[in-house]
């Protein structure tokens, strides 16, 4: 099917909804037809998009470079060499897709934790935004996105904590943040 033109959105902010927008922009893509490729970026716990996804007749896939560890702040400086090797793989991933047009749409899920904790060069990214074929959609998700990515964005939304039940103890739920 294809897009007639693709753009760059961004879904930052420090409000809870960035991953589940995206998600939801993919499934819309994916039920139109599109091909949806979401690569996330620090996630490589379960979670109920990896099943749901299945669903959708290979249409949405979701990709994964990283080898499971804690949150980026507890690791070690081995674990984050690691770490820095496995999203260089997942960049490499990324460059291909958007070089050979693999896919209609393509969602870079917290790819700006990857940016701001110094894992990936963001001119880097940038530049491979810029030479995108021009009917594919891209999606960067994360909170604080850089300005050199925000500078290409066509549109970008912030989602803003008003309130939330986190700050009371709740921990990640199941089918809801997980």
């Amino acid at each position: 099917m294809g897009l007639c033109k693709g753009y760059i959105q961004v879904y930052t902010g420090d409000g809870k909804g960035k991953t589940t927008a995206a998600l939801g922009q993919g499934l819309r893509s994916a039920g139109r037809g599109l091909s949806v490729y979401m690569v996330q970026f620090l996630k490589t716990s379960d979670s109920g998009e990896l099943h749901s996804t299945k669903w959708l007749n290979g249409n949405f896939r979701i990709f994964r470079f990283e080898s499971e560890k804690g949150f980026f702040w507890t690791l070690n400086e081995e674990q984050k060499k690691l770490l820095k090797t496995e999203i260089a793989s997942a960049m490499d991933f990324v460059r291909k897709v958007i070089k050979d047009a693999e896919c209609d749409v393509l969602i870079l899920d917290e790819v700006a934790a990857v940016l701001t904790n110094g894992l990936y060069c963001a001119d880097e990214l940038a530049g491979m935004l810029k030479s995108k074929p021009d009917t594919m959609e891209i999606i960067l998700t994360g909170r604080s996105m850089p300005q050199k990515i925000t500078e290409i964005a066509n549109l970008i939304t912030e989602m803003k904590e008003i309130k939330h039940y986190f700050n009371e103890g709740v921990p990640a739920r199941d089918g809801i943040e997980e």
